[in-house]
């Protein structure tokens, strides 16, 4: 269970379906696109979702902001998408090369010189480690927010994108590459093994598996909570730049006993796809987004006679076919309208409200998503599931999209891409929404973009269109050397780059 699947565990939403489901709010949302339509769709969500990260990323901090436009506070795992947007911006021409070079070497500048240490307060990170949510004012960690694994492994994926992208001959492209590098080799993985703590794992690590988190102030020397990075998850990416570590590097038994302990629990048939299942597709997506899995297998996905980019397609498929059937009876999902992940949603505190004859409850934030173990469905459409995935199955996933847009408008597509998330079935406005706005005819709409959702979006398009992030990091020796210690083989792994 991934740390934010752990956070947002709720109980399972599954109803037994009766009778046929409303269709989307607008004809135009079933309605067939030309191939020059997708093309010209393509580039405009590309373009809308790269000014995002440009426009709204604090320049003298390099903070990208966790959401917009509430804009509470930064997070590292968007400034990580941030510093990828930088360089896929670059190579469409929304900004010059240069441009986006000074910027990336003035963001690696900032997360190189933030402070770092065991303090409570005042501090970005530990350990090379950066707390999963930094104050917009001074980007120290916020709150209680927790030393996280997974967010500094999404940030060190745009830093590594960054070193690999801006390979001129050139001053500040030379220091970004530099500091890339001392970025990435200060950050000591041995620190955040399990065996390092005395509270046993909850979620059945065992020996050296990696923690999800790290806090300071529970007790001497602090803790690292009681979650893993074990089974099926985003946490794939955590565990191969901690391999691929000149200087700290984890060995394969972290592997063994942590994220590939036990995959075979994780594996089933849904709608007559079998893979390896995790019900919010971020799970099946981030740590793609800078690793090209095509064609190359750990020991597992050798048994299984597949790899984990055909495992992911699966999955998207199996989500695409739940919305067309709609076991559940909400309002709009189809085969053309769907996708489920982590997001916002119309009301936190539960709201039974009936829906097509069915008392509902609905949620806020939280880690939406299906599969043959686990349900977690509330009537509320995340556009990212589908952006995320495009290219796994582009032939379902870009014409979802575009109906998304089609049928809302300028409600959900904004100048910055896709809102979050909304919901048909949500159309009680006299209940309202602290998380967005409430149509009696359309329904919720969330108010804000988020940061995590936009990144997966505009990366995975590119890599689709143009595999730039993908060709990118299979030159970056991290990368190749994290995932051969951790036992992949074939495919582009055994050529040069």
């Amino acid at each position: 269970m991934s740390a934010r699947f752990a956070a947002f565990a709720v109980p399972l939403l599954a109803l037994t379906a009766c009778g046929p489901a409303a269709m989307p709010p607008s004809p135009a949302a079933a309605r067939p696109h030309s191939p020059a339509a997708k093309t010209a769709f393509a580039e405009d969500l590309s373009l809308r979702t790269f000014r995002y990260f440009w426009e709204t990323t604090d320049t003298q901090r390099c903070l990208a902001p966790d959401r917009w436009p509430s804009n509470p506070f930064s997070s590292i795992a968007a400034t990580g998408f941030a510093l990828t947007a930088y360089g896929i911006g670059a190579e469409r021409g929304y900004v010059s090369r240069e441009d986006a070079a000074a910027r990336t070497r003035d963001c690696l500048e900032f997360y190189w010189n933030a402070p770092q240490g065991p303090a409570v307060s005042g501090t970005a990170g530990h350990k090379g480690f950066f707390y999963h949510f930094l104050t917009n004012e001074d980007g120290t960690r916020r709150g209680q927010t927790e030393l996280s694994t997974v967010d500094t492994s999404l940030l060190l994926g745009g830093v590594l994108f960054a070193q690999s992208y801006f390979d001129r001959d050139d001053a500040v492209e030379a220091e970004i590459r530099d500091l890339a590098e001392k970025i990435y080799r200060r950050v000591d993985w041995t620190f955040v093994q399990r065996e390092n703590s005395a509270i046993p794992s909850a979620n059945g690590g065992s020996g050296k598996a990696i923690v999800m988190g790290w806090y300071p102030e529970r007790g001497e020397g602090g803790d690292f909570g009681t979650h893993d990075w074990v089974g099926y998850n985003e946490g794939m990416l955590v565990y191969i730049l901690a391999a691929g570590s000149p200087t700290h590097p984890i060995d394969k038994d972290a592997w063994n006993t942590g994220w590939a302990a036990d995959l075979e629990k994780d594996w089933g048939d849904y709608y007559g796809h079998e893979h390896l299942q995790f019900e919010p597709l971020f799970g099946h997506q981030y740590s793609h987004v800078w690793v090209d899995f095509r064609g190359i297998r750990d020991e597992f996905m050798r048994s299984k006679g597949i790899d984990y980019f055909e495992n992911s397609r699966r999955a998207t498929l199996s989500q695409q076919a739940y919305g067309a059937d709609n076991p559940n009876d909400w309002i709009g999902y189809s085969g053309d309208m769907w996708g489920w992940t982590a997001s916002d949603g119309p009301t936190g505190a539960g709201n039974g409200r009936e829906v097509n004859g069915k008392s509902r409850e609905f949620l806020g934030y939280a880690a939406r998503g299906v599969s043959a173990e686990r349900v977690v469905d509330d009537g509320t459409i995340v556009p990212t599931a589908a952006g995320g995935s495009i290219p796994f199955a582009p032939e379902v996933t870009i014409p979802a999209l575009m109906n998304m847009r089609d049928a809302y408008g300028d409600a959900l597509y904004t100048r910055y891409g896709f809102k979050d998330a909304f919901n048909p079935s949500y159309t009680f406005t006299d209940a309202g929404s602290t998380t967005g706005t409430v149509d009696p005819e359309h329904g919720w709409i969330a108010g804000d973009h988020l940061g995590i959702d936009q990144g997966p979006i505009l990366a995975m398009m590119e890599n689709y269109r143009t595999e730039l992030v993908w060709l990118t990091m299979r030159k970056n020796p991290h990368i190749r050397r994290g995932l051969e210690r951790l036992g992949f083989t074939g495919g582009w792994l055994e050529k040069s780059e």
